[in-house]
């Protein structure tokens, strides 16, 4: 098997109530977070304790996503608002009560952006008007998570209604709906790189690997933390991928055969004291960025053994 290792090489503290978002931030070695007390903050990971306040909004924050051409963050809230924030001109952010029951994950793909609701809509935006340009009503239940494959122009979304659906990025059009594909809501997907897999986590705790032809079939299903599973993310080279659980852990796994490699829990890593919300994996660093209900995120050097 494969060695890896990992080590905590910074704490980035600051914020006021749980973390829930986290985005690749508006300079090289940068990430941006945001938190129940509504702060947008810039991250150095060079000079993690040198925090910086871009911008605040007046609800809890849920989901985010940095879109460099307009210098602009998406923001989704815990009512359903979208926060279009200029983080050059903050205090003429854009802001839209869009969905209801929250808006619980961001997505980007080419020249639009995708919304997923508490109310069970799908939305898409044009970014450059912040404005919205079609909705689409997939479940009676909020949309918990997307992600989208390239190979297969595929997005597919996460319910609290256990399912998943498989939509035509281009059209919207349904694919595939998989029913009961967990035993409770979903909260994380992700793609494989060569999008032949999704990978699927839950609040029932189980990590399942779907096989991608013209039906998805679930390939494999394992118990992989003792909670929900939060959040799935993909190293940048695609070596390897990372899980984070409201059990307090981090689990790093072989992105080629899906078997695990390592656990970094409180005690012996120094990992979060309560659950583990959002993961990214820095596509510049390649360091590992988790966010929990401290209120803090750790910085992870990954690396081989």
């Amino acid at each position: 098997m494969p060695m890896i290792n990992a080590r905590k090489i910074g704490q980035l503290s600051g914020h006021q109530a749980a973390v829930f978002a986290l985005s690749a931030g508006d300079e090289p070695r940068s990430i941006l977070s945001g938190a129940g007390d509504g702060w947008i903050v810039r991250w150095d990971l060079d000079e993690p304790e040198m925090g910086r306040l871009l911008a605040k909004v007046d609800d809890r924050i849920f989901s985010m996503h940095y879109l460099p051409e307009w210098h602009t963050v998406v923001v989704g809230n815990m009512n359903g608002g979208i926060h279009w924030v200029r983080l050059d001109k903050p205090d003429q952010a854009k802001n839209i009560a869009h969905h209801k029951k929250g808006v619980f994950d961001i997505l980007r793909i080419g020249d639009f952006v995708f919304t997923a609701g508490g109310e069970g809509a799908v939305t898409r935006w044009d970014p450059e008007a912040a404005r919205s340009l079609e909705s689409f009503q997939l479940s009676n239940q909020s949309l918990r998570c997307m992600a989208y494959c390239p190979q297969r122009h595929e997005i597919a979304i996460g319910s609290s209604d256990n399912a998943i659906y498989l939509l035509d990025a281009d059209t919207l059009a349904l694919r595939q709906r998989i029913p009961d594909a967990h035993n409770n809501s979903v909260f994380a997907l992700q793609y494989t790189p060569d999008g032949s897999h999704l990978l699927s986590g839950s609040r029932d705790a189980q990590l399942k690997v779907w096989a991608l032809g013209e039906q998805a079939s679930l390939l494999s299903s394992q118990p992989a933390h003792w909670y929900t599973i939060n959040s799935i993310v993909f190293h940048p080279e695609g070596r390897w991928f990372a899980t984070a659980s409201r059990d307090r852990t981090i689990k790093l796994w072989n992105a080629n055969n899906f078997k695990l490699l390592k656990v970094l829990d409180t005690a012996r890593d120094g990992c979060h004291i309560n659950s583990v919300n959002r993961l990214l994996w820095h596509p510049d660093s390649q360091k590992l960025i988790s966010a929990s209900d401290d209120r803090s995120m750790i910085i992870w050097e990954v690396g081989n053994g």
